[in-house]
């Protein structure tokens, strides 16, 4: 079974499966096509209509079988939101999803970080592929409510309440005022001076990277790191020539000036944190209209410049923390190996440029392959990987949290390792160890 964080995907099986979110939530789902919309309202699954070709609703178990979806869907939105009405997610615990096959196995589990005071969560979504179907873990948080997320993927809905299965009136966009691109930087820094917290500076490839995607999301009428035409926010972010040790964003809808969104950032403690975070150096912000709904999208990056001294230090961080867990189980510390950090650079760069994540890479290379194409004589390999995590510390925690990971990093027979991180591609980062013994 597959431990997956933000970002994180696997192909899936061939044939029906299930997915289930325990707990005081509901559960819905939204069967949209590459442009991210519905074909009509009876793509909206939820308690009121629980059935759509291809996708039943039970309980807290969502049942799909892709193939089976109506004609054109490509995606399912997996949402949730909680089961009582005016209740935030932040006084619920952390949703947890389980997915399984036709016959019960186990093939993913994702537990998204808790949410903050958003009623709405995508939670993840299938998607197919080429012939086949993956599934990708989202953890997105969403402001509007169930009824605004609807209308977003092209639902029509009559009012903020849960859509009714009666035919649905279409509401008209509401009136948006002018964004006012002005004073972003002043504000944030103002709110960093107060926190403590080091100003930071404006970048031009930040701000194009920012009001790219923006745009991107008004006109696919949705929130998400990635846009109708498969670029992800890191992607333009990297494509710009902004490349980065470590990022932050904020995609949200709503806000109708700067003043406004930096005031929602600082409700929040999530936003809040990545506001206040005295590890970024530069910012930007971009915001586009939304087309029939008429919503303001934002987007705003947070970020640090890679230097090769930032990569040491990073890299040397998660050598630092694998070893003190390997302390606490009692093993001697494993030694940096240059040729297993070469393998293990050149997989998480490859994993950028190639847009894949996976221990095999698309030239059908394995990691034992890539160490000995890197010069290295170790009899054993072992290798971890990881996506989405934004600093050392968040990575191995994910790895220790995993028990193959886990097993990777307290393996007695390991003796040496290297360690490689790149930013960029779907995730945003990718981290790999390589352990050789």
């Amino acid at each position: 079974m597959s431990e997956l964080v933000p970002g994180g995907n696997l192909p899936l099986p061939g044939g029906p499966l299930t997915l289930r979110v325990p707990g005081p939530f509901d559960m819905s789902a939204l069967i949209t096509d590459d442009g991210g919309r519905v074909g009509g309202d009876g793509d909206f699954v939820f308690y009121n209509q629980p059935s759509a070709p291809g996708a039943r609703l039970r309980g807290d178990t969502l049942t799909l079988d892709p193939p089976r979806l109506r004609a054109g869907a490509t995606r399912v939105t997996v949402v949730v939101s909680p089961a009582e009405p005016g209740t935030g997610l932040d006084r619920l615990p952390a949703p947890a999803l389980r997915v399984t096959d036709t016959g019960g196995r186990p093939l993913a589990r994702f537990t998204p970080a808790r949410p903050d005071r958003e009623t709405v969560l995508l939670l993840a979504e299938v998607y197919r592929r080429g012939p086949g179907w993956k599934l990708r873990a989202l953890g997105q948080g969403y402001a509007d409510g169930l009824a605004g997320l609807a209308r977003d993927f092209g639902v029509d809905v009559v009012d903020d309440g849960p859509p009714a299965r009666v035919p649905a009136v279409v509401v008209p966009p509401r009136p948006a005022a002018e964004p006012d691109d002005d004073g972003f930087l002043g504000l944030v820094n103002s709110a960093r001076a107060r926190a403590g917290s080091p100003p930071v500076a404006l970048d031009v490839r930040l701000a194009g990277a920012a009001r790219e995607h923006a745009a991107a999301m008004a006109a696919a009428g949705r929130l998400g790191t990635e846009g109708r035409d498969g670029v992800s926010l890191y992607r333009r972010v990297t494509a710009a020539g902004y490349v980065y040790v470590t990022v932050g964003e904020h995609l949200v809808s709503g806000p109708r000036t700067p003043a406004d969104f930096v005031a929602y950032c600082l409700r929040n403690d999530g936003p809040r944190r990545t506001l206040h975070d005295p590890a970024f150096s530069h910012a930007a912000v971009g915001s586009a209209h939304g087309g029939r709904s008429g919503d303001v999208y934002w987007t705003a990056l947070w970020a640090r410049p890679l230097t090769p001294g930032d990569l040491a230090r990073t890299t040397a961080e998660v050598v630092g923390l694998t070893n003190r867990e390997r302390a606490r189980a009692g093993l001697r510390p494993l030694a940096g190996d240059p040729a297993l950090t070469a393998a293990a650079q050149a997989h998480s760069a490859d994993m950028v440029a190639r847009d894949f994540y996976s221990h095999t890479s698309p030239d059908g290379s394995r990691p034992w392959d890539r160490a000995a194409a890197a010069g290295a004589g170790r009899r054993s390999i072992g290798e971890n990987i990881a996506c989405g995590q934004r600093s050392p510390a968040e990575v191995v925690t994910g790895w220790m949290n995993s028990p193959g990971h886990r097993a990777n990093i307290l393996r007695r027979e390991f003796t040496h390792i290297g360690v490689g991180f790149a930013g960029g591609g779907r995730s945003g980062t990718y981290w790999t160890q390589v352990f050789g013994g």
